[in-house]
């Protein structure tokens, strides 16, 4: 059987979160655990196949960590119902994956300030929906971003496969319809 790049990616995900049952989180934290449902994104509805889930917050954690990628709360806190946490219980796998592959082809740091949480602009494609990802602003990312994808105007600038990325006062909103290229 010859596993997809995005069923590897979807596994290691189930896999850190059993390795986090495993050392001792709670029985709570566990029931949070469950394997991720698969959703549909645009690129399926168009014909293009992809494996997509929803992660817990341990499971995005445990990519984002791995990748290098940080992420802040101004409450300090990852409960997706409180508007001052920063919580990614909910997001889509191909979301946690675009935000990796910008980070490997810019190089550019990558800091999360919002995702799942409430206290965002409702839609389909929406925070809550798992579909976008605020990111603090920097140099490094402003020039990737508005040097190497296509402006779409409205402080908008979308890459070539499809992602938008938007330049909000103080930091990037990005919707990731699908994983950037992963």
């Amino acid at each position: 059987m010859r596993l997809t790049r995005r069923a590897v990616t979807g596994l290691l995900g189930t896999l850190a979160a059993a390795a986090l049952t495993l050392s001792g989180t709670t029985s709570a934290q566990a029931a949070q655990m469950a394997p991720p449902t698969t959703s549909q994104s645009p690129s399926q509805a168009a014909g293009s196949p992809q494996l997509l889930a929803k992660l817990t917050h341990a499971q995005a954690t445990a990519k984002f960590r791995a990748a290098g990628i940080t992420w802040t709360s101004s409450g300090g806190c990852s409960d997706r119902n409180n508007p001052t946490c920063t919580s990614f219980d909910g997001l889509r796998s191909a979301t946690a994956d675009g935000a990796i592959t910008l980070k490997r082809a810019s190089g550019c740091a990558v800091r999360l300030t919002g995702g799942t949480e409430t206290g965002h602009a409702s839609g389909t494609y929406s925070h809550w929906n798992g579909y976008k990802l605020d990111m603090s602003l920097s140099s490094c990312l402003t020039n990737y971003i508005t040097g190497t994808f296509t402006s779409i105007g409205g402080s908008k600038w979308k890459s070539a496969s499809g992602n938008i990325y938007y330049r909000e006062s103080n930091h990037w909103d990005v919707t990731y319809y699908n994983c950037g290229g992963c």
